[in-house]
């Protein structure tokens, strides 16, 4: 659960400011899109590996 605390003189703006920032830096969003359906082990174990194939070749470009 998500708290903010608002003071007295904040503005209702500034709350919401807080609120999304620490949604999409605790990651719940994304969380909540993953569990909106079923996705089987072996589709994001190929995710994965398609990430790091395109991060690993993204830093080789990088060091040349």
């Amino acid at each position: 659960m998500i708290i903010v605390k608002v003071k007295n003189a904040g503005s209702i703006e500034q709350a919401i400011k807080q609120y999304k920032f620490k949604i999409n830096k605790t990651k719940q969003l994304q969380k909540l899109r993953e569990r909106q359906e079923f996705t089987k082990k072996s589709i994001k174990k190929r995710e994965q590996n398609k990430k790091s194939v395109y991060l690993q070749k993204k830093k080789s470009q990088l060091e040349s």
